[in-house]
């Protein structure tokens, strides 16, 4: 679907009168320099996450509008406040990507493998075929007392609290513009589309 949507609306651009990006001058100068020998005027606007949490009142009805596809769940942010600062790897692959069970297995593994505390949030159609059947027994009780999964969380409060240290990523626009306005370190894993 995404694909087609880009294959017919990318090249409608040229015939705009403007072009608006999420994003901001310093941070993709000679990107924005290249587009604009092709594009109309392009102007920069992001990041917008930042942009509506810092100027929105919170009374306003547009207030809790997001760019989550997935119901944000609390509890993430209240396991990180029992942590020491920088000793959480965030690990979050974006709201559409699909990975085999094979990849899945290779990911758990990897993270109970580093010793490290992770918030992992794992979406219930993160996997082909059924997530949970991808997480064995051994997986829960080697990382017991270390991991959280959730199937989503706030990601940019999550990425400025003090204990997260690492954001493994898919690095979807969104997910890197968060951790860049974080300051957190990235480890990037991409899948499609942007990413790569």
């Amino acid at each position: 679907i995404m694909f087609n949507f880009f294959i017919h609306e990318v090249p409608a651009m040229s015939q705009a009168s403007a072009v608006v990006i999420n994003t901001w001058d310093e941070l993709d100068a000679p990107l924005l320099d290249a587009m604009s020998k092709l594009l109309p005027p392009i102007y920069t606007a992001g990041p917008l996450h930042l942009t509506a949490r810092n100027n929105v009142p919170e009374e306003s009805p547009v207030s809790g509008v997001g760019s989550n596809l997935w119901k944000e769940q609390d509890a993430p942010l209240r396991w990180l406040d029992g942590r020491p600062p920088r000793s959480v790897v965030h690990v979050n692959f974006g709201s559409t990507t699909v990975m085999s069970k094979e990849h899945m297995l290779e990911f758990a593994w990897g993270l109970a493998n580093t010793g490290y505390a992770f918030l992992w949030n794992v979406r219930p159609d993160l996997v082909k075929g059924d997530v949970k059947a991808a997480l064995l027994p051994e997986f829960y009780a080697a990382t017991e007392g270390r991991s959280m999964l959730s199937t989503w969380c706030p990601q940019q409060e999550v990425l400025e609290h003090e204990a997260v240290g690492v954001f493994l990523t898919h690095s979807g626009w969104n997910s890197s513009l968060e951790g860049i306005c974080g300051g957190v370190p990235m480890v990037c894993w991409p899948f499609f589309a942007e990413q790569q």
